[in-house]
């Protein structure tokens, strides 16, 4: 599979390089969609050829690089140029001012990282509704964990947490198309991605909770209908959700 190069908007411009694992979406996707949605010019490096300096090795290279450091803990992680920022919330707030995708007050910048960071919150316990006792272990090692796993994650934490997205976009100041200020953010990109992976994983219980979420549902409508991220998501670039990535579809978990 080849990587993913975008052409730079200017003659010169460097591409960032995006380290995560080439077959899931993860935790890598809510950078790919903030790039995407940016038109910045990126190198999906896992994906590419070894033979061009990409692939898998370059990835494992940073993080066994015994001498390194700033050495990340764990994909995704953003090389530009000579920096390397680790951890999807800190890679979102380092990009945001360089894309466009956050506004300039410092009380919006502080209040987008605390929303995409309660966002990982909830990617987390989505992950360990199948994996409850260990990542280490395979899922049918620990069904029966799960199952109550995700009870409780469907039926208390999936409404808790999206029901503080709706709170906060109804009671933005300048108005509910966007989380936070008048203007598109990283934030908004993330949790239309938490949104459809809730729908992938968790087809019934989702359904449910987004019933009585409508204003979520219309902010997740306008960002899939952004031409850019439109055009991304019909793309080869985008991976398919599968089963050995974050947002699992188990059906006996999707508990309503």
């Amino acid at each position: 599979m080849h990587a993913a190069h975008h052409t730079p908007a200017t003659v010169g411009c460097m591409a960032y390089e995006l380290h995560y694992w080439p077959t899931i979406q993860g935790r890598g996707e809510f950078v790919r969609l903030a790039l995407e949605a940016a038109g910045a010019p990126y190198i999906d490096v896992a994906r590419g050829g070894e033979g061009a300096g990409q692939g898998v090795p370059v990835l494992l290279g940073h993080l066994q690089d015994a001498d390194a450091v700033h050495p990340p803990f764990a994909p995704p992680f953003l090389k530009d140029g000579g920096l390397i920022v680790g951890q999807t919330a800190a890679i979102l707030h380092y990009l945001a001012p360089q894309l466009k995708l956050v506004a300039r007050s410092e009380q919006a910048r502080v209040w987008t990282q605390q929303i995409q960071l309660t966002i990982a919150d909830m990617v987390t316990e989505a992950h360990d509704t199948h994996h409850p006792i260990a990542s280490s272990l395979y899922y049918e090692d620990q069904k029966a964990e799960a199952l109550r796993s995700a009870a409780a994650f469907c039926s208390v934490r999936m409404p808790k947490f999206l029901h503080w997205f709706e709170r906060i976009l109804v009671n933005n100041p300048a108005g509910s198309r966007h989380l936070v200020a008048g203007k598109l953010s990283y934030a908004d990109l993330s949790l239309f991605q938490l949104v459809e992976g809730l729908r992938y994983a968790f087809p019934k219980a989702a359904a449910k909770t987004l019933a009585s979420t409508p204003t979520v549902v219309q902010l997740h409508d306008r960002i899939e209908a952004l031409p850019k991220v439109a055009a991304y998501l019909k793309s080869a670039r985008r991976i398919p959700f599968n089963e050995q990535g974050i947002f699992r579809c188990y059906p006996e978990l999707d508990l309503r």
